[in-house]
């Protein structure tokens, strides 16, 4: 097995640990699991950063890294990990994925900085409807 197949294997067991811990109630065990997935999958997302001969994988770990990262509160580290990703060639669907992503993590400040009133609960129902 690959170095970065395995540290993906494990980051996505520390995070299905992490969701497990979260529904339980334990919140602060979820947190640090989803830190623990966060540094493995930026890992292995990182052994591929520079290869954009290897998509979809590298864009899909950079996805997934991206979306541990905002787990963890890391938001600019995600905006990093996305521009990496759509900086090589991701297929459109995975391309779209990311700026979806990058969408809602600036949408509160971008209503913030021009001075509008943004509703969590409209804009969680309309993500809802498009799924």
């Amino acid at each position: 097995m690959s170095q970065i197949q395995e540290l993906h294997e494990q980051a996505m067991d520390l995070a299905e640990m992490a969701e497990v811990a979260k529904l339980r109630g334990d919140l602060i065990n979820a947190q640090e699991l989803f830190r623990q997935a966060f540094h493995k999958e930026t890992e292995a997302a990182s052994l591929l950063a520079n290869n954009i001969e290897v998509e979809p994988a590298r864009s899909i770990l950079h996805r997934s890294a991206a979306s541990l990262a905002i787990d963890c509160g890391e938001i600019s580290t995600a905006e990093r990990l996305i521009a990496i990703a759509l900086s090589g060639n991701p297929p459109q669907e995975i391309a779209d994925e990311l700026k979806d992503l990058f969408v809602e993590i600036n949408i509160q400040k971008y209503f913030a900085r021009r001075g509008l009133n943004f509703d969590e609960a409209k804009f969680q129902s309309l993500i809802t409807e498009k799924t």
